[in-house]
């Protein structure tokens, strides 16, 4: 009985491993989609691999993978991935979609696949609550959300090397499904912002257009709104609380 317990654990735990690397094929769609010029096809298929980053680590612990299937490093998996889907693809559809100013978009692209490989280098990447230090290269939120709000070019390189800057900083940024401060409010506010972000991509037709629905356009502009104040809560003011609750 343990021996059959054990071995259901371990196909279990080989199973997560493959959703993980999933978000690899799901990212080679949306860059095959972006390629094709396929805009909408290329952000749902971004929200894919949202959706299983943000499923496969929380199973992955419920189920204590480390422990039934170590032949594969689940860390080293998922960032191999996100360096696929949320640095190498969102950089990809950029440029297609000259997001950038055109004398500035490759050396801006070049700066975003830099900094972001440093980033994911680093030994400190989260600290002990679960925190991440830096940005966190979440450029396959960021850039379709230039895309969709019509972020002008130089605003959106404003904001790319401003967050590349952040990247090699030690300013704290929450790792969404693992921080307990403030989760009360945070959960939501992201999920309500994938579904605008997702209701906005399966209706998006072009640049000139704004035919979401309203409340959906808010989501992604109050979201980095929101996700700005704890950030800087936590960074400089981490010792006092935000409505009764400790920032920590």
């Amino acid at each position: 009985m343990a021996l059959s317990k054990s071995h259901h654990l371990r196909r279990a735990g080989l199973a997560v491993h493959a959703l993980t690397a999933s978000g690899a094929a799901a990212g080679l769609l949306a860059l095959q989609a972006t390629i094709d010029g396929h805009i909408r096809a290329a952000l749902l298929w971004l929200i894919v691999c949202q959706v299983l980053d943000g499923i496969d680590g929380p199973i992955a612990r419920k189920l204590a993978v480390t422990d039934h299937a170590p032949q594969f490093d689940g860390h080293i998996l998922d960032l191999v991935v996100d360096y696929v889907t949320c640095v190498v693809v969102p950089v990809a559809f950029m440029v297609r979609m000259d997001l950038l100013p055109s004398g500035w978009q490759m050396a801006v692209a070049a700066l975003i696949v830099f900094s972001s490989a440093l980033w994911f280098a680093r030994t400190d990447l989260e600290t002990e609550d679960a925190w991440f230090n830096g940005f966190p290269a979440a450029w396959n939120v960021v850039v379709p959300t230039f895309l969709i709000l019509h972020t002008g070019r130089t605003w959106a390189t404003i904001i790319s090397v401003a967050l590349c800057i952040l990247q090699l900083t030690s300013v704290k940024f929450p790792h969404l499904m693992r921080v307990k401060a403030m989760r009360a409010f945070t959960i939501p506010m992201m999920l309500l912002y994938l579904l605008a972000l997702t209701v906005l991509s399966a209706t998006y037709e072009s640049a000139d257009l704004l035919n979401g629905p309203q409340w959906a356009y808010w989501m992604l502009t109050l979201t980095p709104l929101y996700l700005l104040f704890i950030v800087v809560w936590r960074t400089w003011f981490s010792r006092r609380k935000v409505f009764g609750v400790s920032i920590l």
